[in-house]
């Protein structure tokens, strides 16, 4: 089957590709293994410059009106004081404030979006199980699927299948990893009855909590040492519990809910890039070229400005039947530097946070947490821009 372009992964970056080459008029396919898109403990926090990407693209106001829950401003306790470094409003409107979501409900709007564009195909239950390479460039891939085993054959081929990519390993790449020294709890908690501050993280001498607001109910997280998960369990679910209401006391009536460990899931946080990205007829975008970590929320966010770079670099020269090796080597270049210096800001986070961890002390000393307030109000705008537009914001080109 010949196709301009096959992309392997129906998550936030292969569905807004297939979306933005498809409204350039290409022919289409993206793969996605699973049967839908209801997958738990996911990047749901969509991000001003991911809402401005849909406005280019005629859809916020529809995507808004899904049943989502906006946030102006991200507040931190550290060391039990209260700060607010993050504050959307300060963005230009009316991209003034932050989305929570299900990312699954992110994914149905963009496939229904799409489904509406001539040339535009998503198989779902479908996996893509390697490459086609023919005298050094890959001319397509082949899959596994409800109809049995297939060839798509196209121009380019996308591997925008996560962190544990079947294509990349096919292409011939490998990940260069940097060593992360935590891993992080996830557990679902009851919404707490009255009105409470909405805070994205506590973090003191008791551990590191996340409390992320979800409508119903709220996505809990504790930050432990890489590895230390069944230390954590022996001590049982008590101390669990002592741990996570010491961090954030406002939700220690809350923690009770997870009574058995099996309602906790272990993110295990990596942090990873390639060397090189593409090579004749491939390239990898997303977490499959860049694994970040849950720091900051930003996951989702980059891989849909990978997704809108690349549409922008290629879209002409596949249409006109041209060569990719330049617009594919200056997409990796334009995306590489604001990913590279996202990375290690959470490194550098990371490593705070797991030295603290190991010694049961809080990250932030007291000193550094009196300058950090005295000069928040100077570095509130620049935290705010970091956290919502990214280093390099992208936008549609048509």
């Amino acid at each position: 089957m010949e196709r301009d372009c096959v992309i392997a992964g129906g998550g936030p970056a292969g569905m807004v590709l297939g979306l933005l080459l498809a409204r350039r008029g290409l022919r289409v396919t993206v793969l996605e293994k699973h049967a839908d898109f209801f997958r738990d403990f996911r990047g749901d926090t969509i991000h001003p410059s991911t809402l401005t990407v849909l406005g280019e693209l005629g859809l916020r106001d529809a995507f808004l009106r899904l049943p989502v829950h906006r946030v102006e401003r991200l507040d931190v306790v550290v060391n039990g004081r209260r700060l607010s470094p993050v504050d959307f409003r300060l963005l230009a409107a009316p991209d003034d404030f932050l989305v929570l979501a299900p990312q699954w409900d992110l994914l149905n709007f963009i496939a229904q979006a799409s489904r509406e564009l001539p040339g535009y195909e998503l198989r779902m239950s479908t996996s893509a199980t390697g490459l086609i390479v023919e005298d050094g460039v890959v001319v397509g891939v082949t899959a596994s699927g409800p109809d049995g085993e297939t060839e798509l054959r196209a121009p380019l081929t996308v591997a925008a299948d996560g962190r544990h990519s079947t294509l990349r390993p096919a292409a011939g790449f490998e990940p260069i990893e940097w060593g992360v020294p935590i891993d992080v709890l996830w557990f679902d908690l009851p919404a707490p009855e009255g009105p409470v501050p909405e805070t994205l993280f506590c973090l003191g001498a008791s551990g590191f909590a996340l409390t992320i607001p979800r409508g119903d109910h709220w996505q809990g997280g504790y930050v432990i040492p890489k590895g230390g998960f069944e230390t954590l369990r022996a001590q049982g679910l008590a101390e669990f519990h002592r741990r996570f209401a010491a961090t954030a006391p406002f939700a220690a009536s809350l923690i009770g809910a997870v009574d058995d460990w099996d309602k906790v899931k272990l993110l295990s946080v990596q942090i990873d890039h390639l060397a090189q990205w593409h090579r004749p007829g491939f390239v990898a975008i997303g977490d499959a070229a860049h694994a970040m970590s849950p720091v900051g929320g930003v996951g989702v966010n980059y891989a849909i400005q990978d997704a809108v770079a690349l549409a922008n670099a290629i879209a002409a020269p596949l249409g006109r039947g041209e060569d990719l090796t330049g617009p594919l080597t200056a997409f990796q270049v334009r995306r590489e530097r604001p990913v590279r210096s996202m990375q290690r800001i959470q490194r550098f986070i990371h490593d705070r946070m797991g030295r603290a961890a190991k010694r049961q002390r809080s990250p932030v000393p007291g000193v550094a947490l009196g300058l950090v307030r005295a000069l928040l109000p100077l570095l509130r705008r620049r935290f705010t821009r970091l956290v919502g537009l990214g280093l390099l914001p992208e936008h549609v080109q048509d």
